[in-house]
């Protein structure tokens, strides 16, 4: 499939199409979380093979792939205080939120943003922008994999440089949702832009620095 990506994790990049994304600060969970989250996942995934067939398989599977998403942003938020915690400083978050502008109009358009202590949330329409880049390589031919390899090589770059610091900055891969429907869009917005409040570091949306609502949202 053309639009089927995959590294560790598979990765469904219809094009044209709203995206929900997550990439996180490299050791931002400890491994044995991570371990204790796939584990969970893997058998839920077994007993919706096993248990469904067409349409209500896909269904169902793809409520797990939301279901998985809120375990793992739920300790994000709770390994604040144990994570790498290099966003919060305010020079480092502003090369990020400038890195994701620099790309508004070229690789996406960005519907909303939101970058926490340890991740970032991003919600995009890749309506208007399935080209693909005219270099060879990996993500090549996947618009949306070669965008996010480049927002996280710039990132990683400028913000190692900034921290004076050197080695991996981000995750190595990231999580990414497609929107399938007007309600779904609605929900993912909010809670992109909620997340500082829902992570008790701010009483309204508007509050934190470095959330973004576009206009047009």
């Amino acid at each position: 499939m053309a639009d089927y990506y995959r590294c560790k994790l598979p990765h469904w990049h219809p094009k044209g199409q709203m995206f929900f994304i997550t990439f996180r600060l490299a050791n931002s969970l400890p491994i044995h979380i991570i371990q204790a989250l796939k584990e969970e996942s893997e058998r839920e995934r077994q007993h919706i093979l096993s248990a469904f067939r067409g349409i209500q398989q896909q269904d169902e599977l793809y409520k797990l792939d939301k279901k998985v998403f809120g375990r793992y942003d739920k300790w994000l938020d709770q390994c604040l205080e144990e994570s790498p915690r290099w966003l919060a400083e305010e020079q480092v978050a502003s090369i990020i939120a400038e890195e994701l502008y620099a790309l508004n109009g070229k690789r996406y358009r960005m519907i909303a943003s939101c970058i926490m202590s340890n991740h970032c949330h991003i919600v995009i329409d890749t309506f208007e922008y399935t080209f693909a880049p005219n270099h060879n390589g990996v993500t090549a031919p996947y618009p949306l994999a070669d965008t996010l390899k480049l927002l996280k090589g710039r990132t990683a770059r400028f913000c190692n440089q900034t921290l004076g610091r050197s080695g991996a900055f981000w995750h190595h891969e990231s999580y990414d949702h497609v929107i399938r429907d007007q309600q779904e869009y609605e929900r993912i917005v909010w809670y992109t832009i909620n997340n500082p409040v829902k992570a008790g570091l701010a009483k309204n949306w508007d509050d934190w620095k470095f959330t973004f609502l576009s206009q047009e949202a």
